[in-house]
């Protein structure tokens, strides 16, 4: 087994490449159920938008959106990680850099308009819980949600060249130069620190749109924003207000969490590779993992 220094500071599939047979058809196995669970779930989502005419909103124009980069995680890349974790160590398909760098792209670009996703569906609910309605209508008209929408894809795009380096592991029996390692630790600081940027300004929305409904009984409705909840079918008597209120502020703090526990321990550990030393390559690969169920368990939250 490779010494963990020979490892780019983040990289999502550094147990495969362990001499356990064991860990890479169990992680095999993992990637399999992700890529299911999450391409039917993410399908799902874009089928009941396109269907229904009342879920025809910005929130879920963002919400597509999202789903759409996850497909690019959950249909594309996952299954491949689930084929090649089964391959010998040795595999000429492991070692081709052009097969990574594929792999890496599509990783990138879906993880970046993903969480950017996020961020945009949290601005869009704190604007028209917080605002005015013609501040809402304003800011959100169909030309400039199209181009919010356009903007994170060419983000992603942009940042293409840059990350898919980072998120593709280098052979083993080659370590990478220590040029190249150098650039993917300042790129894996910058990875965290954008990271972290986007959860302070996700956290304040939601929180604000939490202490709002709070002292607002009036807007608890506007927190139903599940999918289910906006289905043209009959559905049971709404529960009382206070109770109402209780359960929607649950469930923005559930979403939260979610993310939370999906993006920070990536987070952490790109800071601690970065100023004192790299994490063990057991727990590099639990916080990929847990980023990419974030692709998986997205829609859950939002239908």
């Amino acid at each position: 087994m490779p010494n963990a220094s020979s490892w780019s500071a983040s990289s999502p599939l550094l147990l495969l490449w362990e001499d356990s047979s064991g860990t890479r058809i169990f992680l095999s196995l993992l990637y399999a159920v992700l890529a299911i669970s999450g391409t039917l779930s993410n399908v799902m989502v874009i089928y009941l938008v396109f269907s229904f005419k009342k879920l025809q909103t910005t929130s879920n124009a963002f919400i597509v959106n999202g789903c759409a980069a996850d497909l690019s995680v959950c249909a594309l890349w996952m299954p491949q990680e689930a084929v090649l974790g089964l391959l010998p160590p040795n595999s000429s398909s492991l070692r081709s850099a052009e097969y990574r760098l594929l792999r890496g792209g599509l990783l990138s670009l879906g993880l970046t308009v993903s969480l950017a996703s996020h961020l945009l569906v949290a601005f869009n609910r704190y604007v028209l819980i917080t605002k005015l309605p013609s501040v809402y209508q304003a800011l959100y008209q169909r030309r400039h949600t199209g181009c919010m929408i356009g903007l994170s894809w060419a983000l992603a795009l942009l940042l293409v060249p840059l990350l898919p380096g980072l998120w593709t592991p280098g052979s083993a029996q080659q370590p990478p130069p220590r040029q190249t390692d150098g650039s993917s630790r300042y790129t894996a600081l910058l990875l965290a620190l954008a990271v972290l940027g986007q959860t302070a300004l996700l956290l304040h929305c939601y929180l604000g749109i939490v202490r709002r409904v709070r002292g607002s009984a009036k807007r608890v409705s506007v927190l139903n924003f599940h999918l289910l909840h906006q289905l043209p079918f009959p559905a049971a008597p709404p529960p009382p207000r206070r109770a109402q209120r209780r359960l929607s502020s649950v469930s923005v703090l559930l979403l939260c969490c979610v993310f939370l526990l999906g993006t920070q321990p990536l987070v952490w550990v790109s800071l601690l590779g970065f100023f004192l030393r790299p994490a063990p390559p057991a727990l590099q690969a639990a916080s990929w993992l847990l980023l990419c169920s974030l692709s998986a368990s997205k829609p859950c939250l939002h239908s």
